[in-house]
């Protein structure tokens, strides 16, 4: 590389540069904080801080390994279904009413996958071999569901007003955060195994479908999660903003220093979730940047950029595909896990593609995809425009509709504010892939 296009290379991704933008992103907060509430600085700033972790798992995925996936909404709606399973109260009577009978019924299901399996592997090639796994699909589907639906109708029975479902095992949530980043790789490993060898667009059309499937399961099966009744009062790793009210220290605190005790509780409650969600991100990132410069890591970059070479070299491609599918969807589970925690119930109604799928990617592309640092600054900076945008825009379109006499065309600018989000998206998204096709922080 010629001196010249050295100094470029260092301009581009130069520490200078990097932290020229982050700074800019954080001021952002601070008058957000200064003009607006800190309450909302940081209630934006948790979200951020777990929007870039999702982005983080995203870059992995297609900024390791060029995979294009667009499954990111079931990943993170399984890490909030681990929350439930793992820190949800048990439901009394519900394992008494028909648990049992589920927990059966999904070892007979599992058994029966794992039976034709075998007699696919076992029995000859032709007729035989179809019938056989054609068999034992079918009885083992009729004893599944002779098992299953009894079951599932007792336990939704059971004080459906306020349940209806199995509850988890009330354990800390701090756990149910590594469980939701193991239901979710689980599920990778699953997709991964019969979608990864197919190309890129089949791949993206195939995990965006499988995506809408877990969300179906999550708003159907209400014993479950409660479907879409939602599951409410989820245990949560810091204080309670009302119990932090009652104590006699933090009241005479706040008294000397003349704050009010509703606001600062709330403020230290979500510097509570800043610290961890920082500590989490932290990791990550250490974990992502060793890994993207190890030897693993610039085997990924080899094969993303020609997978025909790597094969040639003796790469197994499939594999590598699986195993960085499966690692960043881990941490995108991690990252629903996280979310669920710290909006304190599961809304399985409120995921949609849009805002969990394809913001997230927006996140990645203006980052700078294959950057992990790129993915958190395009975390922060494209969750903020998508909170502040509308009410900047009403603000906004009533600055210019102020003199204007009351009518249709007034009526109409004040309304178009709610666009404001989409329209500031894709402008954000062409103008970066316009004068910065690699992103504000490109791969080095």
């Amino acid at each position: 590389m010629s001196g010249a296009n050295m100094t470029a290379a260092k301009a581009v991704g130069g520490p200078g540069r990097t932290m020229m933008l982050f700074g800019a992103v954080a001021l952002l907060f601070v008058l957000t904080g200064v003009f607006q509430s800190w309450n909302l600085a940081l209630n934006i700033a948790n979200m951020a801080l777990i929007s870039s972790i999702m982005a983080l798992g995203v870059n992995m995925q297609w900024g390791y390994a060029g995979l294009f996936s667009v499954g990111t909404m079931g990943f993170v709606a399984l890490g909030g279904l681990a929350v439930v399973l793992v820190s949800a109260a048990p439901v009394p009577g519900a394992w008494t009413a028909g648990g049992t009978g589920i927990l059966i019924s999904l070892i007979l299901g599992v058994a029966t996958i794992a039976a034709a399996v075998q007699a696919y592997k076992r029995l000859p090639k032709g007729r035989v071999r179809n019938i056989g796994v054609g068999v034992i699909l079918v009885a083992g589907v009729l004893v599944f569901r002779m098992t299953f639906d009894p079951a599932v109708l007792a336990v939704e029975a059971n004080d459906p007003a306020t349940a209806g479902n199995l509850g988890g095992l009330g354990w800390p949530v701090l756990l149910a955060w590594p469980a939701g980043g193991l239901l979710a790789a689980a599920a990778a490993w699953a997709i991964g195994k019969t979608a990864l060898g197919l190309r890129s667009d089949y791949l993206a059309i195939a995990t965006l479908g499988i995506a809408e499937i877990i969300i179906a399961v999550l708003k159907n099966e209400d014993w479950l999660a409660r479907g879409v009744k939602n599951v409410i009062q989820l245990p949560r790793p810091v204080p309670y903003e009302v119990d932090m009210q009652k104590e006699a220290a933090f009241l005479d605190w706040t008294a000397r220093w003349g704050l009010d005790p509703a606001t600062t509780s709330s403020i230290i409650v979500k510097l509570a979730y800043a610290g961890l969600f920082l500590t989490v991100l932290l990791i990550l990132i250490w974990l992502t940047e060793a890994a993207l410069k190890s030897p693993w890591g610039r085997m990924m970059r080899a094969i993303r950029d020609n997978e025909v070479s790597a094969e040639a070299m003796g790469k197994d491609v499939t594999r590598r595909h699986l195993q960085v599918f499966i690692l960043g969807s881990a941490v995108i589970g991690l990252a629903g896990a996280m979310m669920t925690t710290l909006d304190g119930q599961l809304t399985p109604g409120t995921y949609n593609p849009l805002r969990f799928t394809f913001l997230v990617w927006v996140m990645v592309i203006v980052g700078g995809s294959g950057n992990n640092w790129g993915s958190v600054l395009g975390g922060f900076l494209i969750w903020w425009l998508w909170v502040m945008v509308e009410p900047i825009g009403l603000w906004l379109m009533g600055a210019i509709t102020y003199g204007m006499a009351d009518g249709t065309l007034k009526t109409h600018l004040l309304e178009s504010a709610a666009h404001m989000r989409l329209l500031t998206m894709g402008m954000v998204l062409l103008l970066v892939l316009r004068f910065s096709p690699k992103g504000l922080m490109p791969e080095r």
